[in-house]
Formats: structure tokens, C-alpha cells, sequence
């Protein structure tokens, strides 16, 4: 059991590290100038600690601050769009799979969820041709198309197993008290699956944030480059200015960091809560 319990603490410290040294690393270069960064030995702790990378991206009137604002706003539209879409329309498929009766039901459900299994990078160029015959590309309405069409199948499965797991009563009571399906829908079992709806709309919106190759490209210019792919362009021909891309690194992980550890309890419940009927 004693053998059990410390190589148990040892995964975990092993887990941490692995997690936390790089963002600690990021940090740190984040604080430094370039000389600083390019030292040698490097530096483990910032010999004097400057936030001049960060007022370099976010208050300077340069055109790289400029750009890093823009991309901000960008990523910040596009994964809310692409959030409140996505879980509209799981709300409504996972309700009529769990719940409707059609045709097709069961093989339409499988053929949703297999497309989970097929990696999303296989689809890129076919994407692009459509999305450039549609006059979508370098368009906020592209790129949320795209978003979405990937995150759909994983938000209907959230929520098909959440509202599987609902008790039926409260709904043939509603039925017999003369509401329709819509009204089932919004007034007993959207209530319901609150925690189950919440749960998806922070995973869509973390997984919105993080994606780098689709937007990258899908938008070749500033009008709608996100965060992550803003950063890719720092990089010059010649010269790598790493203490200004870990400034950059650390906005870009910051909001999402955030959600996780503000909204953890809020994730798990309501990935759980369906999981058992």
C-alpha cells in the first residue's frame, strides 16, 4: 500500500511538472528582455522583471500592437459565435435524438458521432475549396462555419447523454397540459440540462480558442486573425523576438486559464450528471 501511495504522488508530481515548467518557462522570458533571454547561463528567474513586452503588444501605437489588438478582438468574436451556435444547434439535435422517434434515428446519430473519429486536418483543403467558392475566406462567417461544423458532434454527444439521463414525468406532464415540443424544449428541458449546457459551452469555447491551423488558413489578413495565429506571424525572417512571443503566449493562455480554474466544478458536473441514469 505504502509503495501504491508514493508512486501515486509521484505520477502526479511528475504530471505537474511536465504541465507547469513550460508555462512557467513562457513567464519567465515573458518578464526579460532580449539580451536577457539570449544570455548565457540563462536565467531561471528574471534579473529585472519588466512588463515592457506586454505594454509592447496591448498600449503601444505601433503596428504590431495594433495587429495584437485586432487579433485579440478577432478571437474573441469568433469564439463566442462559434460557442453560441454550436450549442444552439446540439441543444436541439441532442433533444430530438434522445427523445424524438424518426427514421433513421440510430444511423444518422452514428454517422454524427463517427464523424469524431476521422481527424479534422483531413478535411482541411476540401474546406478551403468551399469556403473560397463561397467568397467565405478572410470572413468571420467562414471561420465560425468551420468552427462549428467541428465541435458540433462532440457538444450533441455531451448533450444527448445529459438529457437521456432527464426523467421523462416532467415532460408528458407539460405534453398533457397542452405544450408542444418547442415549449417542452425550452421551458422544462433546457432548465434541466443547465449544468449539462453550460458544461458545453465552455468546452466549445476553450476548444474555439486553442485551434491555430483552420484559422491560419482560412484568414490571411488582420481583419480576421485570431490571437494564436497572430502570434505564429511575431516570428520575423531572420530574428525570433522571444521575450515579445511569450508576452504573447501568456494573453493568449490567460483567458482560457482563467475559464478552466473559475469554471472547473461547472465542467466536471456537468459532464458527470449525464453520465449516470
Amino acid at each position: 500500500m505504502r509503495r501504491t501511495h508514493w508512486g501515486r504522488w509521484i505520477g502526479v508530481a511528475f504530471i505537474l511538472l511536465w504541465t507547469l515548467i513550460p508555462i512557467y518557462w513562457t513567464i519567465n522570458t515573458s518578464l526579460q528582455t532580449d539580451a536577457q533571454v539570449t544570455s548565457r547561463p540563462a536565467n531561471y528567474l528574471p534579473p529585472t522583471p519588466t512588463l515592457q513586452n506586454y505594454a509592447a503588444l496591448l498600449t503601444a501605437d505601433t503596428d504590431t500592437a495594433q495587429a495584437m489588438r485586432a487579433s485579440i478582438m478577432n478571437i474573441v468574436i469568433e469564439c463566442l459565435a462559434a460557442t453560441i451556435v454550436t450549442v444552439l444547434l446540439s441543444t436541439l439535435a441532442a433533444y430530438a435524438f434522445a427523445r424524438m422517434r424518426f427514421r433513421g434515428r440510430q444511423v444518422l446519430f452514428y454517422a454524427v458521432l463517427a464523424t469524431m473519429a476521422f481527424p479534422a486536418y483531413t478535411t482541411l483543403i476540401p474546406i478551403y475549396k468551399i469556403m473560397s467558392w463561397l467568397g467565405l475566406v478572410n470572413t468571420y462567417t467562414g471561420i465560425v462555419l468551420v468552427y462549428v461544423s467541428g465541435f458540433l458532434p462532440l457538444a450533441t454527444w455531451i448533450l444527448y447523454n445529459y438529457m437521456s439521463s432527464l426523467p421523462r414525468s416532467i415532460e408528458e406532464a407539460a405534453t398533457v397540459d397542452g405544450a408542444s415540443r418547442l415549449k417542452v424544449l425550452w421551458h422544462v428541458v433546457v432548465p434541466l440540462a443547465r449544468p449539462g449546457i453550460v458544461s458545453t459551452a465552455i468546452i466549445t469555447f476553450l476548444f474555439a480558442w486553442g485551434q491555430f491551423l483552420f484559422p491560419l488558413v482560412l484568414s490571411s489578413d488582420l481583419s480576421t486573425e485570431p490571437l494564436t495565429v497572430a502570434i505564429a506571424a511575431l516570428q520575423g525572417r531572420h530574428t525570433v523576438p522571444f521575450s515579445l512571443m511569450s508576452a504573447a503566449g501568456v494573453l493568449a493562455i490567460a483567458i482560457p486559464a482563467v475559464i478552466a480554474l473559475l469554471l472547473n466544478r461547472y465542467i466536471v458536473s456537468g459532464l458527470l450528471a449525464g453520465s449516470v441514469k
